[in-house]
């Protein structure tokens, strides 16, 4: 049996599958689902297997609740193929009355919407799996808990093992799992290569059977790659490709092809957050860009290691999507969303982690060094002063996440956090 890690997602998946019917499990090609998937599961109808694939497509048009027989809970991967087990599903789990009955995992190419003809409401749940953070693949020593910094007065302290060297490594790698568990390094980063080869190739037309030219989807990608954590419109990426690459598209032609890669989840773009302020600044609402993976830049950029830390200003850009990937990866394990901050005065904060109990922290995300450190942390008091703690909680935490640094530890003159990616979990 090949090797495993654990993920913080089989905590989630056994949450879910206690409360609800079916869980459909979604997110990027190659991010593990199936594998999550089997690991839960009694019993796994394979609909891509060739050995059956033919007699199963037939039973599925024929008879498809003998298909859902087996033990429980039961998996039914690429179950896309055939888009009537989503109301198939459904059904069962009506008659059965019983939860955690189906689990469902597939190719990231979604079925078509008139395919299915009810929502699943009260009887599926979804779970997002991303790619493998820090502390999922062992490069992280998770001596800082982002849940217990929701908890006032924690004592902060970690050590943190990742040196400038390693850290660009595993940005490039990105958290795929089979580059994870790769033995060599050059296979490790070949993962993200041919992942990106692969979705401009074949998965940006197959999401809608629309055919795109796959030299545009990489053009594209490299322009979303330069701008990421930037609030750049469709227009503002169309201008970078023709000064870039000479392109005579249109924006009609980037809102398609930045739609079909949200679709497939190679695009996990930072929703704005909007809080009540003192004063009536302007909020900006527009999202800001990131891929689901830092890797996905590295590899549209045509980047390794050594070219990042070269490059550190570009380093910071990824290092910052890289640190986006694991909060989201955290942040949802205790149930919180991940957003950005920005004004119309330009002050920005990077991350804001906000709980469904309305608790949230203040995150500015910087390479490592003093003065970063130091202009991050003064970005955060700013904000932090700024919000009216009559209308909503004051921040739990404000936390500058870095790439570099010995250890994690609170400022005792401003109680600033300052913690090294490589020193946080869940």
């Amino acid at each position: 049996m090949k090797e495993y890690k654990p993920r913080i997602a089989d905590e989630i998946l056994e949450a879910k599958l206690d409360a609800m019917g079916a869980v459909l499990i979604e997110g990027p090609k190659y991010c593990g689902k199936t594998t999550l998937g089997s690991r839960h599961a009694k019993s796994i109808l394979s609909m891509s297997d060739p050995d059956t694939k033919d007699q199963n497509m037939i039973m599925a048009q024929t008879n498809i609740s003998r298909l859902l027989q087996g033990s429980t809970p039961r998996l039914i991967d690429e179950w896309q193929i055939a888009p009537q087990f989503w109301d198939a599903v459904r059904n069962e789990v009506d008659k059965r009355g019983e939860d955690g009955q189906f689990i469902l995992t597939g190719a990231a190419v979604p079925p078509k919407n008139d395919q299915i003809f009810h929502t699943g409401t009260g009887r599926m749940a979804w779970l997002r799996l991303r790619t493998m953070s820090l502390w999922e693949s062992g490069e992280s020593s998770g001596d800082v808990s982002l849940r217990e910094l929701f908890n006032s007065n924690v004592v902060v302290d970690g050590k943190n093992e990742i040196d400038l060297t390693k850290l660009a490594f595993v940005t490039c790698r990105g958290g795929w799992p089979k580059a994870v568990l790769a033995k060599s390094i050059g296979a490790a980063l070949m993962q993200a290569e041919e992942y990106y080869e692969a979705v401009a190739r074949f998965d940006i037309s197959r999401v809608d059977d629309v055919g795109r030219d796959a030299e545009i989807a990489k053009r594209l990608m490299r322009s979303y790659a330069r701008n990421q954590g930037t609030q750049a419109t469709a227009g503002t990426i169309l201008a970078d490709m023709k000064a870039s690459e000479g392109d005579s598209v249109n924006e009609n032609t980037i809102y398609s092809y930045i739609k079909a890669l949200k679709k497939i989840f190679v695009i996990e773009d930072s929703l704005a957050w909007n809080p009540n302020l003192r004063s009536k600044t302007a909020v900006r609402t527009s999202d800001t860009r990131y891929f689901t993976d830092p890797s996905i830049a590295v590899a549209a950029l045509g980047l390794g290691p050594d070219d990042l830390i070269n490059d550190l200003r570009t380093f910071g850009f990824l290092f910052e999507t890289l640190c986006i990937r694991d909060l989201r990866v955290y942040a949802e394990s205790i149930r919180g969303t991940v957003y950005h901050y920005r004004d119309k005065n330009g002050l920005e904060c990077d991350a804001v982690i906000h709980l469904r109990n309305e608790k949230y922290g203040l995150v500015e995300i910087k390479i490592g060094g003093h003065d970063l450190i130091e202009e991050g942390a003064a970005t955060l008091t700013e904000l932090s002063k700024k919000i009216d703690t009559t209308k909503m909680f004051p921040p739990s935490f404000l936390m500058v996440l870095t790439g570099v640094g010995d250890y994690a530890y609170r400022r005792p003159h401003d109680n600033v956090l300052v913690v090294p990616i490589g020193c946080l979990k869940n």
